[in-house]
C-alpha cells in the first residue's frame, strides 16, 4: 500500500489530500491489470461508481471511433461519470498492457472530497508530466512536422531483411505488422539482441519487435511528444493520423535542438546509474543542457521545471544508493524552497529536510543523519550545493520525527513571535516530499489543518510583505526604503522573493501549498485574496525577473564567471531599466494593498 500512497500522493489532484485522507483512499483501491486493446469504459454505458488512475502503461480516449486523447501514468479517467451520475460520454481503452488503480467514489471515502479538483480529458489538455508545470506543452510545432515516413515489415520477415530495408531508407526503425497488431523494431533492438547473438539474423522480426508500439496523435505538439518520450524512456514514437492509422515515426534525434535530446539522455543515464560516479557523469550534462535549452528559445519557467525534475530524479537515486529507502521504517526525503516550488535557478542551493515516522533512539537517529550527510556529500560531488544557511536534512531543525515536526509547527502557529517561527513556517510551506510521500506530507498537513490564529495571520502577512523591492535607480544609485545609496540591484531579493512571499501567504490562508508561485497566485484569485489585476501583475513581474536571473545564471555557466543575483544599474539598457522600475513599483503596490486590508480579504 505504501507504493500506491507514494504514487497517488505525488499526482494531481490527490496531492491535495492530507496523509490520513490519502491512506484512507489507498486502502479502498483495487489494482486492475488491463490487456492492450481492452475497452475499460464504454461510452453511453451505465453511470460509473468508481474511477481509475493509470499506474503504468497508457490508455486512449475515444469519441465515436476517433482517438481524441491519450492518458498515461498519473492520469485519472472515469471521474466525470462518477461525479455527475451521467453515462460516460467517451470510451476508454487500453493502448498497451496497462496497470490501473481502481478507486471508489471519493465522496464515499473522504471527509472533504472537494479538495480533489479533477481535470477533464478529451481535448488534449496539458498534463504535468516531466516538469510538474505543464510548460512543455506550450512549445509550438506539431509532432507531425518532424515525423519520418514509415518503413513497414511483416512479422514473418527475417531480421536481416528488415535491417537492410531500414538501412536503405536511412531510418532507425520499422513498424512490424503481425496479425491485427503492429509493433516497432529499432536500431537499439538490433544492437542489444542481434549484435550480442541473442537472436540470429535469420530469425523472424516479430521476435525482436516490441508490441504494441507507443503512439501519439497528430495533434500532439513536439513538446507533448517529447514529454511522452520522457515518460516512457523511449526514443521512437508512432504518429497516428486522424483515422488512427500510422502516418510516420518520430525519433528523438529528429528534434533539431538539444531541448529534446539531452533531457532524455540525462534521465536515461540517471536511471541506469549503478554508482555515484555514474550518477556524477550524468549530472555533468545538466548545466550545459540548460544553456542549450535557453539558447533554443525554451521559456524560462520550462528550463526551471526541467532543472527541478532532473534534481528530483538524482536525489531519489541517491536516497536509494544510501539505503534510506531500504530501512525498516524509511524516512521521507524532502526538498524545500525554490526547488520544492519547481522554480530553481541553475546555481540555486538544494534545501532539504527529512522526516521519520516515529521517535527513534540515539543510535537510529545517528544512523539517519550519517546516511543523510553521506548523501549530501555525494550530491555536492554531482555539482549541486547544499544550503549555505543550514536548511539541510542533517540539521536537527530540518530532520525530525513526524511527531516532532507536528509539535514544532503547532508551536509556531500558537506563538508567531517565537524565534524563527515565521521563517520556519515559510520553509515548511515550501516543502515537497520526494520519497515516502504520505509520510512527508504530514509536515505540511499540520500547517494546513491546525487553526491559524489571528495573531499568526497578522504576523505572517506582515512578514510576507516586509521585503520591499527598490523604488527606483539612477545611474549607480539604488533607491529603496533606506534612501538613495550606491550599490547594486539584488534582483532575487527585490523581485522574486516578494512575489514568492505573497504566494506563500496565499498558501497559508487557503491551506493549500501545492505547486509553484503561479499556482498559488491563481488560487489566491479564486479565493478572493487577490484581484485579477493583482494576480496578472505579480505573475508578469515574477516571470520577467526570473527570466533575467536565469539568463544571467546561464551566461555565468557559459563564460565561467561567478554567478550573482546582483546587477549594476549601469549595465542595464534603457528599456530594461524602465521595465524593471515598473515591475518593482507594481509589486510594491500589491504589497501595500494586501498589508492594508488583509483582514477583509481573509474574512477575519
Amino acid at each position: 500500500m505504501k507504493e500506491y500512497a507514494d504514487f497517488l500522493g505525488s499526482q494531481s489532484p490527490y496531492d491535495a489530500l492530507s496523509a490520513d485522507e490519502l491512506l484512507r483512499l489507498v486502502h479502498r483501491l483495487e489494482v486492475e491489470y488491463v490487456a492492450a486493446g481492452t475497452t475499460i469504459v464504454q461510452a453511453d454505458g451505465p453511470p460509473l461508481d468508481h474511477l481509475w488512475v493509470v499506474r503504468t502503461g497508457a490508455v486512449e480516449v475515444v469519441d465515436r471511433g476517433r482517438v481524441v486523447d491519450y492518458l498515461g501514468p498519473g492520469d485519472t479517467f472515469g471521474h466525470i461519470s462518477v461525479l455527475t451520475g451521467l453515462a460516460p460520454a467517451l470510451s476508454v481503452r487500453a493502448l498497451e498492457d496497462t496497470l490501473c488503480l481502481r478507486l471508489p467514489d471519493p465522496r464515499t471515502v473522504l471527509e472533504d472530497p472537494a479538495k480533489l479538483r479533477f481535470s477533464h480529458f478529451g481535448t488534449m489538455i496539458s498534463r504535468e508530466r516531466l516538469t510538474g508545470g505543464g510548460a512543455l506543452d506550450h512549445t509550438p510545432g506539431s509532432a507531425r512536422s518532424l515525423m519520418r515516413p514509415v518503413v513497414w515489415a511483416q512479422g514473418d520477415d527475417t531480421i536481416a531483411d528488415v535491417a537492410a530495408r531500414i538501412t536503405e531508407a536511412g531510418h532507425s526503425g520499422a513498424l512490424v505488422r503481425d496479425g491485427d497488431e503492429w509493433g516497432i523494431v529499432t536500431d537499439h533492438d538490433f544492437r542489444k539482441r542481434v549484435a550480442t547473438r541473442e537472436l540470429a539474423p535469420d530469425a523472424r522480426v516479430r521476435e525482436l519487435a516490441s508490441f504494441p508500439a507507443l503512439r501519439v496523435g497528430e495533434e500532439f505538439s513536439q513538446a507533448a511528444a517529447f514529454s511522452r518520450m520522457i515518460d516512457r524512456g523511449v526514443h521512437h514514437l508512432v504518429v497516428l493520423d486522424g483515422e488512427g492509422v500510422p502516418a510516420g515515426i518520430l525519433r528523438a534525434v529528429d528534434f533539431a535542438s538539444a531541448e529534446i535530446r539531452n533531457p532524455l539522455l540525462i534521465r536515461s543515464q540517471i536511471e541506469s546509474a549503478d554508482s555515484v560516479p555514474a550518477l556524477r557523469t550524468a549530472a555533468q550534462l545538466l548545466r550545459p543542457t540548460l544553456v542549450e535549452l535557453s539558447a533554443a528559445g525554451a521559456p524560462a519557467r520550462q528550463v526551471g521545471n526541467l532543472l527541478a525534475a532532473i534534481v528530483d530524479a538524482l536525489l531519489r537515486k541517491l536516497v536509494s544508493f544510501h539505503g534510506l529507502d531500504a530501512l525498516e521504517s524509511p524516512p521521507s526525503w524532502i526538498v524545500l524552497g525554490s526547488m520544492a516550488r519547481r522554480e530553481p535557478l541553475p546555481h540555486s542551493d538544494v534545501d532539504t529536510a527529512m522526516v521519520w515516522s516515529e521517535p527513534c533512539d540515539d543510535d537510529a537517529r545517528r544512523d539517519l543523519f550519517e546516511r543523510a550527510e553521506a548523501l549530501l556529500v555525494d550530491m555536492e560531488s554531482c555539482g549541486l550545493a547544499r544550503c549555505v544557511d543550514g536548511a539541510n536534512a542533517v540539521n536537527p531543525l530540518f530532520g525530525r520525527s513526524s511527531e516532532a515536526w507536528a509539535n514544532a509547527v503547532s508551536r509556531w502557529l500558537r506563538e508567531p513571535t517565537a524565534p524563527q517561527a515565521l521563517l520556519l513556517s515559510s520553509i515548511v510551506i515550501d516543502s515537497r516530499p520526494l520519497t515516502e510521500v504520505a509520510l512527508g506530507r504530514t509536515v505540511t498537513d499540520v500547517m494546513r489543518l491546525r487553526p491559524r490564529s489571528l495573531d499568526f495571520l497578522h504576523d505572517f502577512t506582515m512578514e510576507a510583505t516586509a521585503v520591499k523591492p527598490p523604488s527606483g535607480f539612477v545611474r549607480e544609485f539604488v533607491v529603496d526604503h533606506r534612501g538613495r545609496h550606491r550599490g547594486e540591484l539584488n534582483l532575487k531579493r527585490g523581485g522574486l522573493l516578494p512575489v514568492a512571499a505573497l504566494g506563500r501567504w496565499v498558501a497559508v490562508v487557503t491551506g493549500d501549498s501545492r505547486g509553484g508561485t503561479h499556482d498559488r497566485l491563481h488560487r489566491g484569485q479564486e479565493a478572493g485574496l487577490l484581484t485579477q489585476d493583482e494576480t496578472d501583475t505579480l505573475e508578469s513581474a515574477f516571470d520577467h525577473i526570473y527570466e533575467l536571473l536565469l539568463k544571467r545564471d546561464l551566461t555565468s555557466i557559459s563564460t565561467g564567471v561567478a554567478s550573482t543575483t546582483y546587477v549594476d544599474p549601469r549595465e542595464l539598457d534603457t528599456l530594461t531599466r524602465r521595465h524593471l522600475r515598473e515591475t518593482f513599483r507594481s509589486i510594491a503596490s500589491v504589497q501595500e494593498a494586501v498589508s492594508g486590508d488583509w483582514r477583509a480579504r481573509v474574512g477575519r
